[in-house]
């Protein structure tokens, strides 16, 4: 019986309003400023994230380019999505970004969830995800966001 954790997750308050961090990780042009897993290459403008079954393309660090489902959402306070490669199924991992108001500012959890993930080939990446690498990313989103209030 397997004890492998597949679903990490990072807590840190931020301090800036929830609009501001919030737009940050909707759209996915600024993805690529605050990602702690160095994998982003960049995001076409113009693909701001609004709801429930909207899409948008991401260039990876390696070339490769995945399509990014979103799964879970409400404006101001969660985003989830999953990736893929264009026209092809989700291979199930998710990430997941929830925003709660704090006193100061707002508290960011980011998670990545490969319960699902059946690919091995993924899986070698998705086990070097840490709960250090997402915190990464939410250090970065922080000091954005603190610097855009």
């Amino acid at each position: 019986m397997s004890t492998e954790q597949r679903v990490v997750s990072a807590r840190r308050t931020v301090r800036a309003a929830p609009e501001t961090v919030f737009e940050l990780i909707a759209d996915p042009s600024r993805q690529p400023e605050w990602d702690g897993n160095d994998n982003l290459a960049e995001s076409a403008p113009r693909q701001r994230v609004r709801a429930v079954g909207d899409t948008f393309d991401t260039v990876l660090t390696n070339g490769g380019v995945r399509r990014n489902h979103i799964v879970e959402f409400t404006e101001g306070r969660l985003i989830a999505w999953r990736p893929s490669e264009v026209d092809a199924p989700s291979p199930g991992h998710l990430w997941r970004w929830e925003i709660e108001p704090a006193d100061g500012g707002v508290t960011v959890v980011h998670t990545y969830d490969w319960s699902d993930l059946n690919d091995e080939k993924r899986q070698v990446r998705a086990r070097a995800t840490t709960a250090d690498k997402l915190l990464a990313s939410v250090d970065r989103l922080a000091a954005l966001a603190e610097r855009e209030r």
